[in-house]
């Protein structure tokens, strides 16, 4: 089966910058959409939807933590990657915390870029070629479909980042086991990932706010002081 041209736009402010990435990303297998601010991405993604945005994080009119809050506010879960000119950890954690799947500190390479796109595509469940049989895990009234990467309750589908459904997989489908923040970096984003333990505490947090009743005192990801987080449940196939 051909994989499926993946579709992206870029958003930034910087004229050459978006020029750049559009030629580059297009001759590297993508279908390469460009806005100077975020205000025309929903008459955009109207007529075609994107699997993946690239978007900058100081924009005039709307800045990129700004259009991640509205989006992800609104049930939109299309994988973001931010771009910063800062890189400094704050911004790295506030656009986490925001919803994005992944950052980049300008300057970069445009390999960093279509690598981390790639990898990105790869846990949203975009471009793989590995056929769709069924493997599924459910708790409580949680169904987690693995080869749909969908989560849902009573039938209901709960929106999750590509990062807080591969963080929920790698918990899941290794319950009762307590798994280090560095065990869950490398089982849900990849021995690579540039990602820190605060990383990893923010999209726990966020996935706790997704499917427990009370994050303050949750029931299915416990925290296990001095190790890192675990799936209390008993899930079953």
């Amino acid at each position: 089966m051909a994989q499926k041209t993946p579709r992206v736009i870029v958003i930034d402010d910087d004229a050459e910058l978006r020029a750049l990435l559009q030629r580059y990303l297009g001759d590297n297998g993508f279908h390469v959409r460009t806005l100077s601010d975020p205000r025309p991405l929903e008459a955009m993604v109207a007529r075609e939807p994107a699997d993946i945005l690239v978007v900058d994080l100081m924009m005039p009119h709307e800045t990129g933590l700004e259009l991640c809050r509205r989006l992800r506010g609104g049930g939109d879960g299309t994988p973001i990657l931010m771009l910063t000119a800062r890189g400094e950890s704050v911004d790295r954690i506030l656009g986490l915390e925001m919803g994005a799947d992944d950052y980049l500190a300008k300057p970069f390479e445009p390999r960093e870029l279509l690598a981390r796109l790639a990898s990105i595509l790869r846990r949203a469940g975009q471009g793989s070629t590995a056929p769709a049989h069924a493997e599924t895990v459910t708790f409580g009234a949680f169904r987690l479909d693995l080869a749909a990467m969908t989560l849902t309750r009573d039938g209901q589908i709960i929106d999750l980042s590509s990062r807080e459904f591969a963080l929920l997989k790698a918990l899941a489908t290794h319950a009762g086991r307590p798994l280090s923040r560095a065990q869950l970096i490398e089982r849900a984003l990849g021995r690579d990932a540039d990602v820190t333990d605060r990383a990893i505490d923010v999209q726990v947090a966020r996935l706790r706010k997704a499917i427990e009743e009370d994050p303050a005192e949750p029931r299915w990801v416990r925290t296990v002081w001095g190790v890192g987080y675990v799936f209390a449940g008993t899930p079953q196939p």
